[in-house]
């Protein structure tokens, strides 16, 4: 006979389980502390075996009858509902670990062990304020192209097109991360940057030659730290990138040899990074420089650090410490920062007549076009750059006197 509703309802709990049968195997098995679950009764392969539907009445008689009726249509199949049921249970917490919030934080933590602090951080960020709230709990497999545009569009709309060439970027190394360890089988950003706004590199701000003269009266004049002020002097006179010289470390000079070896990789738990393409450069060092050095190492402490921060812990100087010394000198962010020298020199240089492979050495510019750079990655130029380098020094001694102005235009990006 039929279970009715009234019927289970009306169901006592006893001293021991008992069942009450309804159809077709299926039954409501009631508990002595009172809870009362469905089971179905089958057989497959010739054993017995017991499917668990649920508990009443969270599952009503209606809803676990359903229930019975899909199991019975997999076993007309030849299908064992108990297996395919710990299947899916198995895929649905597979499909949970595999999210790509999850993914993309197992490719973080691979990934931020060769950056640094900041950029790691900055990284990590980005995914979760832009992405993981849309797409974060998805399994990783079931993300489609169009899911990753919804993720972009809002950045795009915003015209912060910087951040979302960044975020296309990350999206893309998480999924070949998935993909390397068989988790996804395709990367659903690749050739995303088509349908979306492209991002324009904007110049860096830099100062042209005729404002240097100010720009070192300024210089002399403002109230900040000797060491901050040696360190943007040295940045004028090496135009090297403000992270290669703000962690610059003692034992990579030669002064004698008036010689600076950067090298590609430095110490990243102490936030200490290299070479922006993770090549040695070498930087030749004019007089007016090593002078700097010499007094600059009278400042350092003892420390290893050219620039060791006041807050200790064997790290440098912040990234945003020079362009805050710029902003204490009166420029905005709009008009010179701490990369914008690279500009600034490499415009003088060529008007002062140094050939630009030679300037793009200097600057450890990788070379774009693959043929010459397979012949130019050895050719240092070092003769021509020791005395480029004394030309540029000796020209802003110059400037700072007043005695001669280069009237160039516009400088270039560096």
């Amino acid at each position: 006979m039929a279970l009715t509703d009234t019927a289970i309802k009306q169901a006592k709990p006893q001293a021991k389980p008992y069942k009450l049968a309804d159809e077709r195997g299926l039954f409501l098995l009631v508990q002595p502390i009172g809870s009362k679950l469905w089971r179905f009764k089958y057989r497959f392969d010739g054993k017995e075996k017991l499917l668990a539907l649920g508990k009443y009445p969270d599952v009503s008689l209606a809803a676990a009858r359903k229930q019975r009726d899909a199991a019975r249509e997999q076993l007309a199949a030849d299908q064992d509902p108990g297996a395919t049921k710990k299947a899916e249970k198995r895929a649905r917490k597979i499909a949970a670990e595999h999210s790509f919030e999850n993914i993309a934080r197992a490719w973080w933590t691979m990934w931020k062990a060769d950056r640094t602090e900041g950029t790691a951080t900055a990284a990590i960020r980005a995914l979760e304020l832009h992405v993981f709230p849309k797409i974060g709990s998805r399994p990783i497999s079931t993300i489609e192209p169009a899911d990753v545009l919804d993720v972009l569009r809002p950045m795009e709309a915003k015209g912060i097109t910087d951040m979302l060439k960044r975020t296309r970027a990350r999206i893309g190394e998480v999924f070949i991360y998935a993909i390397a360890n068989g988790i996804a089988r395709s990367n659903p950003a690749e050739g995303l940057h088509k349908a979306v706004k492209a991002h324009t590199e904007q110049r860096r701000p830099a100062l042209r030659a005729a404002d240097l003269r100010e720009f070192f009266i300024r210089l002399d004049a403002v109230r900040i730290s000797m060491s901050v002020k040696h360190a943007i002097r040295l940045l004028v006179l090496t135009f090297v990138r403000p992270g290669e010289l703000r962690c610059a470390q003692w034992p990579e000079f030669d002064l004698d040899a008036a010689i600076w070896t950067v090298p590609a990789e430095r110490d990243r738990s102490r936030g200490l990074t290299g070479m922006k393409m993770r090549e040695e450069h070498v930087v030749p060092l004019s007089r007016q420089a090593v002078d700097v050095l010499r007094e600059l190492r009278d400042l350092a402490g003892g420390s290893d650090l050219l620039f060791p921060n006041r807050n200790g812990q064997g790290r440098p100087i912040s990234d945003g410490t020079i362009n805050s010394a710029l902003r204490a000198m009166g420029y905005q962010a709009h008009e010179v920062t701490g990369h914008g020298f690279r500009a600034t020199a490499t415009g003088a240089l060529l008007e002062l007549g140094f050939r630009p492979d030679v300037i793009d050495r200097q600057l450890a510019h990788r070379e774009r076009k693959q043929v010459f750079a397979a012949y130019s990655h050895h050719a240092q130029f070092m003769t021509e750059r020791k005395a480029m380098m004394q030309a540029w020094a000796d020209y802003l001694d110059t400037v700072q006197a007043g005695a001669r102005i280069i009237p160039f235009p516009q400088v270039v990006n560096g």
